[in-house]
């Protein structure tokens, strides 16, 4: 159990059924009245924030995610199939649970799968990962504007926009949270 009075960022309890987690919080001691928490939660398994105020007296049970590195293996219409890599189990997870960001994903990558009481509810692909540029237009000589971006294509089928050097063939890093082209690989 977690009071509301220890309430910190990132902390994860339940609260009406819901998982959540804090993403800001702020102790409040009015001149008069009792104080209270204000906090900003997300709801683990939505994604929707919500703001708060808690009794600092409150007690909720702590939530326990559990974030496994397993292998991403191949999709199979909707069922994509991640493969433990202690047990060597496979698990079929549909792409519903799946975020925007697994567009950069190629097979036999590591992905750490979220689960709360063995239900997935999320997977969080790489943070960084290299692909190769499959097609993109030329860039032209003297269009030299400031960070002047053209639109790629990556191995993986993702478009992302790229510097006007950037030629196909060419290995790029991309930061999966963003969806932003980082440097030459």
């Amino acid at each position: 159990m977690i009071s509301a009075g220890d309430f910190r960022n990132g902390v994860t309890f339940e609260m009406d059924g819901n998982v959540v987690s804090i993403i800001e919080f702020q102790h409040v001691k009015p001149g008069k009245g009792a104080a209270f928490v204000r906090t900003k939660i997300r709801n683990v398994i939505t994604g929707s924030v919500v703001e708060r105020t808690f009794n600092p007296n409150d007690k909720y049970p702590t939530a326990y995610i559990e974030r496994k590195d397993m292998q991403y293996l191949y999709n199979d219409g909707d069922l994509y199939y991640f493969m433990d890599l202690e047990t060597f189990e496979q698990t079929p997870i549909n792409h519903s649970v799946l975020g925007d960001n697994f567009k950069f994903v190629l097979e036999n990558m590591t992905c750490k799968v979220l689960s709360y009481k063995g239900n997935v509810f999320g997977v969080e692909p790489p943070n960084f990962v290299e692909l190769v540029i499959t097609k993109t237009d030329p860039g032209f000589k003297g269009n030299t504007a400031t960070n002047a971006l053209k639109p790629a294509t990556v191995e993986t089928g993702a478009e992302i926009n790229v510097p006007l050097f950037i030629e196909e063939g060419e290995r790029i890093r991309i930061d999966t949270r963003t969806g932003e082209y980082m440097e030459r690989a």
